[in-house]
């Protein structure tokens, strides 16, 4: 089909019918009703006179996550195509994400499916190729996205916001648009009847798309994105959100590893630490052998014991909250994003940490987690338990006010406290505003202190300028900490990869290191060193270290504040071996006995070569009727016996929860293979019942994967299926 030229429109084009639809679907009760309402909506859309085309792709943008550049009207076709506008700084677009994941999970490509993420940055930062690649790893984007760098598509169709989906049919013509986040049902509903109402017409064609994900290319590390950092000021042991694997590191200050709590992949589970899961976590406070973790992407509030070697959930239901009011014990209060922790204390004189201060980016406010009964600034006594919303309207805006609840802050993504006079406050790194702001531990007004401008409404004012107070700009700083012994306030101006500090005294704010150059220099002087969107910060060693959460480098750095020197700190294991990617810290599971009774499946050779990651996607069906045994662990093990190298850094064994859906198992090739061929191994062993519980048993089945080891750099490898039907 040609493209549509002169033809394409904006999405105003849609209002109008779009509009009598959803006030219909307000008035239908059954899902029915509402399938059928959205089947009449694309017949009328369908029989337009003229389709309402969507523009092609300009020519030349970089593509992430495809083997080639796509086209609209060349490889779309055929396919219902959602079109996701978004920015990787932007909340809202984060909490898009899980939508678009469940749905591709639902659908794919095969089914006529495909979402294709269009990035319009807001920060020039943003622009860059690299940086959207990151971003791609840390939400774990597997759907191609496009570098729509000059937003030349977000103008022609007139997206006015962060995030827009766009639902084109099987003729890039557009049949629906979703502003904002928060719509995961019509999400699915548009989606379904859209791919009923075309396969209905013999439109759509399950043709693959050339999907070659970035992620698969990377080499494994230590630390993947680490968010934040902090320190025990007690022992020197460092706390690390190693946010990418999914886990929280303490270790001690050489770098060695004392625990790994969670990881290596998303999940939200409390218990003992080789069970516990975690999601993006981020900020991070430690006192007393007890760490409270901003669990973001999982919408909680979590504490790890170190002693009890356990964890529990102490804010948060699990899933995003709406509630900008709060009020309710921690367990039971819902709450949004969470990104940064700061221990604090009440109106009493003895210094105990009673309370956890939250900056809740979701909702765009600061709210304080009651760890013991105490009291907040103009409030009445409140009981242990208590979550709720100190500071911020809610509103996503730059507002500064002497009411602390008509205060309006936009993505608080870190938080310092200055509990000693004249300070007495909370500092605050409000991402969005690219500003960073006080609020008063003593009444609560929230205060201007650095970047940003006078427009509260103006989310735009951000720059790379040293100045004073409103004169200075930053751009999307993500982290701040407090220097109690100089005074001082270091920031993470994340977007501008440097670290600046601030004399709150005269609002005075420059440049401590960074040349704003994202090539990863690993030790130098602060004046030649170098980050990529720091995320975090904290002071040890008694004022003489500031160690930096260099986000995008998978590091953490250390900058002696005396030498005016940069290094990275090593992360290892306790038998000083360098860390190669994730590991488990329970004990690895004993490899049950085959029975004689297993199949045996010799698969087909595949040739692969070094730093590839090959994937294993289990696909085995039980007998009609049956259901996995509750309590009774069904399992994967992999092996490659004479060839045990192959394993070195990987996870071993997993557990099999669902067998509606399987895991997938990940083998990274070695840099350093010390042979040519060799053959690996999935034993799989499932315990099941019956429908009715009245006979159980266990099937195994072992596969058996020959390699052929290539030093030719290979294109990207197919998933390898497991398929079997007991």
């Amino acid at each position: 089909m040609a493209a549509p030229g002169s033809r394409g429109r904006s999405l105003s084009g849609l209002l109008p019918a779009q509009t009598s639809l959803e006030y219909a679907l307000l008035d239908a009760v059954t899902q029915q009703e509402k399938d059928s309402l959205v089947y009449q909506y694309l017949q009328k859309v369908d029989g337009w006179e003229q389709d309402l085309l969507v523009p092609e792709f300009p020519e030349g943008l970089e593509w992430l996550n495809t083997e080639e550049p796509i086209s609209v009207y060349k490889d779309l076709c055929g396919k219902i195509v959602i079109l996701d506008f978004f920015a990787y700084c932007c909340i809202n677009c984060i909490h898009l994400l899980p939508d678009l994941h469940a749905l591709e999970h639902t659908y794919s490509d095969k089914d006529g499916l495909l979402i294709i993420g269009v990035h319009s940055a807001k920060f020039p930062n943003e622009k860059v190729l690299d940086n959207i690649k990151s971003a791609v790893l840390r939400y774990n984007i597997t759907h191609p996205v496009v570098n729509d760098a000059d937003a030349s598509l977000w103008q022609e169709l007139e997206v006015s916001c962060w995030p827009t989906l766009v639902i084109l049919g099987p003729r890039g013509n557009m049949l629906f648009s979703l502003i904002g986040e928060g719509h995961k049902d019509k999400l699915f509903l548009y989606t379904s009847i859209a791919l009923k109402y075309y396969k209905d017409r013999g439109q759509i064609r399950d043709d693959k798309i050339g999907i070659k994900l970035y992620k698969d290319s990377l080499p494994p590390s230590p630390l993947l994105f680490p968010g934040k950092v902090t320190v025990d000021q007690v022992t020197n042991r460092l706390v690390i959100a190693d946010t990418g694997h999914h886990r929280i590191l303490v270790v001690w200050k050489n770098g060695q590893i004392q625990y790994s709590v969670g990881g290596p992949n998303p999940g939200r589970k409390d218990g003992i630490f080789s069970e516990s899961s975690f999601n993006s976590p981020q900020g991070v406070a430690i006192m007393n052998n007890i760490i409270y973790v901003a669990d973001t992407e999982n919408h909680l509030i979590r504490k790890i014991d170190l002693e009890a070697e356990k964890v529990s959930t102490v804010a948060g239901i699990g899933i995003q909250g709406t509630d900008k009011e709060g009020g309710a014990k921690g367990e039971q209060q819902p709450i949004s994003s969470p990104w940064d922790v700061v221990f604090g204390t009440s109106g009493s004189e003895v210094q105990r940490g009673d309370i956890l201060w939250i900056a809740m980016a979701g909702t765009h406010q600061i709210w304080a987690l009651l760890l013991d009964s105490g009291k907040l600034p103009k409030k009445n006594e409140l009981t242990k338990g208590t979550c709720l919303r100190f500071a911020g309207s809610g509103n996503e805006e730059n507002r500064n006010n002497a009411y602390p609840h008509k205060a309006g802050f936009a993505q608080p993504s870190g938080l310092s406290l200055a509990s000693e006079d004249p300070w007495s406050c909370l500092f605050v790194a409000d991402s969005e505003s690219s500003t960073v702001r006080t609020v008063s531990l003593k009444d609560g007004a929230v205060k201007h202190l650095v970047g940003g401008e006078r427009d509260p409404m103006n989310l735009f004012a951000f720059g790379d300028v040293d100045g004073v107070g409103i004169n200075a700009k930053l751009q999307h700083p993500l982290g701040v900490t407090w220097d109690k012994k100089r005074n001082l306030l270091y920031v993470a101006d994340s977007y501008n990869h440097k670290i600046k500090v601030v004399d709150p005294k005269t609002k005075n704010c420059t440049t401590l290191a960074g040349t704003g150059g994202t090539n990863n220099v690993t030790s130098s002087s602060f004046i030649e060193s170098t980050f990529n969107e720091p995320g975090g910060l904290c002071i040890g060693e008694n004022g003489q270290l500031l160690y930096v959460a260099d986000t995008n480098n998978h590091q953490i750095k250390m900058m002696d504040l005396e030498t005016k020197m940069v290094s990275v700190l090593p992360i290892f294991r306790s038998e000083n071996a360098v860390v190669d990617g994730p590991f488990l810290v329970e004990k690895q599971k004993t490899l049950p006995k085959l029975p004689k009774s297993a199949p045996s499946i010799r698969l087909s050779p595949v040739t692969v070569c070094a730093g590839q990651t090959l994937q294993f996607k289990l696909r085995l069906d039980l007998p009609s009727g049956s259901k996995l045994t509750e309590g009774v662990p069904s399992c994967w093990f992999l092996r490659a016996e004479g060839n045990e190298w192959l394993l070195q850094g990987q996870i071993p064994s997993g557990d099999i929860e669902n067998i509606s859906s399987q895991p997938t198992i990940s083998l990274q090739i070695p840099d350093d293979c010390l042979s040519l061929e060799a053959i690996v191994s999935v034993s799989v062993f499932l315990y099941y019942c019956s429908a009715d519980s009245s006979a159980c048993m266990m099937k195994a089945i072992l596969f058996s994967q020959p390699l052929q080891i290539t030093d030719t750099q290979q294109g990207c490898i197919a998933p390898v299926e497991l398929r079997y039907v007991f």
